[in-house]
């Protein structure tokens, strides 16, 4: 009898199974938390008896996107089995540490279990994490047994939930794993077709920005795009701010350009001033996107800026070829963080 095959009737027998897995460490304390959502404040004590799965995430982050319904369906499914799962939000961007964007994303992804935020980079410290997303599995006597770091491992992750669960004696486990219906950003990359990486527009981390008359920094400047992009290579037109972390439109009109290959296209953008509305349109390869538009554009190419978040602006159907993308933007105030791709 194969070794995965006993540890899946010992996983349905309730039989404690996890001493294949190291340990890792200690859970950390979240006391560096500048608030919680959901929750009261959780300590390692307190959490002693239950298994503990951290995620450390960030709103507008793809690669957390299209993780979320796995742990969604896991704090679901395993919540009355004594599994607590704790989300710890620390943001990339600055708009990321304004509490309301964190509190109105939550609320639009569902994400309902406790919430550490940690604007001070504080927990994140305390864990010496790098990543986002990244899982940590933390078994009933508060030992780290596991880690995840980046999609994937889906299969993997959810046996070592059941391992450690059957070790702290829990019974009747549901049997199988969790059934996944992802949809929208949310849905698995089309990994064989996806040959663009993720780009920022900030001049801080940019790489592949073409401004045939030259960069200038921290000051509005009228831009001019190139005709032709080489592939991964992006441009802006209009009067444009670049700055550290983002390029601002000053006046309207202005367009972002970029040749990609990819299934989907996402650009985390959002207005320069809350509550303001900036209507854009989508183009590919000159052309409204319309079969090929994401779920932030309509079948026309249209789509308004109303929060600060990751847009899906194209998902094409096949066959997926290098095109031209080009968004203009049709009032003032838009700010363009980073392009992603699925």
């Amino acid at each position: 009898m194969s070794t995965n095959i006993r540890q899946e009737q010992a996983r349905h027998q309730g039989v404690g199974v996890a001493a294949d897995l190291p340990v890792e460490g200690r859970l950390p304390s979240f006391n560096g938390a500048t608030t919680w959502l959901n929750s009261s404040p959780l300590t390692p004590a307190g959490l002693h008896g239950r298994v503990v799965l951290v995620q450390f995430w960030t709103y507008t982050c793809i690669n957390w996107l299209r993780t979320h319904p796995f742990v969604g369906a896991w704090a679901k499914r395993y919540k009355d089995k004594r599994l607590v799962v704790i989300g710890v939000h620390t943001p990339e961007f600055v708009f990321e540490h304004d509490l309301d964007n964190v509190q109105r994303a939550a609320r639009a992804m569902g994400v309902d279990w406790p919430i550490a935020v940690d604007n001070d980079y504080e927990v994140w410290r305390a864990f010496s994490n790098h990543y986002w997303p990244a899982l940590y599995f933390v078994d009933a006597e508060g030992r780290i047994r596991h880690h995840r770091f980046g999609e994937g491992d889906y299969e993997r992750s959810e046996g070592v939930i059941r391992q450690l669960l059957a070790d702290a004696r829990v019974d009747a486990l549901p049997e199988g794993l969790a059934v996944i219906d992802a949809a929208g950003a949310e849905a698995g990359a089309d990994w064989e077709d996806l040959g663009s990486p993720e780009t920022y527009t900030g001049y801080e981390q940019t790489a592949n920005f073409d401004a045939p008359d030259g960069l200038s920094l921290d000051k509005p400047h009228r831009y001019t795009a190139p005709a032709r992009l080489q592939l991964n290579h992006w441009a802006l037109s209009g009067d444009w701010t670049v700055s550290g972390d983002r390029s601002a439109l000053n006046k309207p009109g202005g367009r972002v350009a970029f040749q990609f290959h990819a299934r989907d296209l996402h650009l985390v953008m959002g207005p320069s001033v809350h509550g303001q509305a900036v209507r854009f349109r989508v183009l590919l390869d000159g052309l409204p996107a319309t079969a090929a538009h994401g779920a932030d554009v309509d079948g026309d190419g249209n789509g308004t800026l109303s929060e600060q978040r990751m847009y899906q602006l194209i998902r094409q159907p096949k066959p997926v070829v290098d095109r031209r993308f080009e968004i203009e933007f049709l009032d003032a105030g838009a700010e363009a963080f980073c392009f992603t791709f699925g």
